[in-house]
């Protein structure tokens, strides 16, 4: 049984949590054009976007942006029917010689950076790739350790974080939800 154990976040902190993002990926990207931004299907590819929009307003730069999806590079992906829409990649730009910035929502495990890694490397090679996630909620199964993170909150294994995005879920928040019996 779920339900909602704390509200982490609001519309407001959500806010100033991607505009302290964007200002970071600024500082730590000195040129701008070398970069693009990466969003990791769902609510990943719709958080890029506004760290995108946040920046090219910050910079008077305009921001190469695209979405990968995961599914099909999974190493789960025939346990995990409840994952997201499925949908193709889209990302229209030459990924090479390019610093990726690479947009989750949630960091858990490392398993879906791992796979979005993948499937950017199938577009070929990156200078680097730096993830930035809005929430790091710890229990990592991969060696994966995120460049900018919106907030680190420790669950327990019974734990986890939703993120609701106004544009999918019709406002925006982070819950901690307790899924213990």
């Amino acid at each position: 049984m779920k339900k909602i154990k704390a509200h982490l976040q609001n519309e407001n902190d959500l806010k100033r949590t991607l505009m302290r993002i964007s200002h970071e990926i600024i500082e730590k990207n000195p040129d701008l054009n070398k970069i693009a931004i990466v969003g990791i299907r769902t609510r990943g590819e719709v958080i890029a976007q506004r760290i995108t929009q946040l920046i090219s307003k910050i910079t008077n730069t305009q921001i190469d942006n695209g979405t990968v999806d995961v599914t099909f590079y999974r190493d789960d992906f025939k346990n995990n029917f409840d994952s997201p829409k499925i949908g193709p990649s889209d990302i229209k730009f030459d990924v090479s010689g390019r610093n990726i910035i690479l947009i989750d929502d949630v960091l858990y495990t490392g398993r879906t950076i791992r796979a979005a890694m993948d499937e950017i490397f199938s577009y070929g090679r990156p200078d680097s790739i730096q993830l930035g996630v809005l929430v790091d909620r710890g229990h990592r199964e991969l060696p994966i350790k995120t460049d900018f993170v919106g907030k680190n909150y420790p669950t327990s294994i019974n734990e986890h974080i939703h993120v609701h995005i106004k544009e999918i879920d019709g406002e925006d928040e982070v819950l901690l939800m307790d899924y213990s019996e």
